[in-house]
């Protein structure tokens, strides 16, 4: 009897699932400081990152939600931070510019990500990218890392005009690859964009959750006590916490 897989086409979230947001975000910011000649105002990068990440962080939630528009994140996000540590001469929307223009040269990625999209193209698989982010700034990131080749298209939340979890940006997704939602699967790391946005659309959905000990599958090895408490009132349909073993149900 032939083997027939569960999934043809596999949906990635970009960043801190593949490309690693965290890291390459902060090197940009100490970039970004360096080239602005902000030194003797910024006494402490580590305190004037995190005010950054929390205020940004927070915009982003916002703006999943549709609750303001990308001009208005761009700007806060900086001008709330300056403001915060009283640095003058710098105006938010350049800093935003130079931030955005240095960050997707950076390359680091997530452990794994290479060797795991060599094992899915060599086995066939259509992969794609759905992203919450700027298409431009996506795009280049895929391009400087070396990812581009791996994916056969790349849909971005502000194309899409409908952010993750929106369930329009996977409709649009999978319409445009011509899938079926049997038969796709979405892997990422957020659950209340990645996940949940799966789930309500109606696809499998695989949780890169990286503090968790993996895999699990469909909740079958977690006790009462876990499973009360988990993020929402579904489990994912898997959970893994590295990105090899995805190659274990694929």
């Amino acid at each position: 009897m032939a083997f027939t897989r569960k999934y043809d086409h596999l949906f990635f979230d970009l960043d801190n699932t593949l490309w690693d947001f965290d890291a390459n975000a902060k090197i940009t910011m100490q970039q970004t400081v360096t080239e602005l000649k902000l030194g003797s105002q910024v006494e402490d990068f580590e305190e004037f990152y995190a005010f950054y990440e929390k205020v940004n962080s927070g915009l982003w939630k916002a703006f999943q939600r549709q609750e303001i528009r990308k001009p208005e994140l761009i700007k806060k996000r900086f001008a709330d931070t300056l403001s915060h540590f009283n640095i003058k001469g710098i105006d938010p929307v350049t800093m935003n510019e130079l931030y955005l223009d240095i960050m997707p040269e950076q390359k680091t990625l997530v452990d794994g990500a290479i060797d795991l999209l060599e094992y899915l193209k060599a086995s066939n698989y259509h992969l794609h990218i759905i992203s919450n982010g700027f298409k431009k700034v996506q795009t280049r990131k895929l391009k400087s890392s070396g990812l581009e080749p791996y994916f056969d298209q790349v849909f971005v939340s502000e194309e899409a005009e409908a952010p993750k979890p929106d369930v329009r940006i996977f409709r649009h997704a999978l319409s445009n690859c011509n899938a079926s939602k049997k038969k796709s699967l979405m892997i990422g790391d957020s659950f209340e964009t990645d996940i949940i946005g799966a789930y309500n659309f109606g696809i499998d959905q695989l949780y890169f959750e990286k503090e968790q000990v993996g895999p699990i599958l469909n909740g079958g090895d977690l006790d009462k006590n876990q499973k009360n408490n988990t993020h929402a009132s579904f489990l994912p349909t898997y959970s893994m916490k590295c990105l090899s073993n995805v190659k274990s149900i694929l």
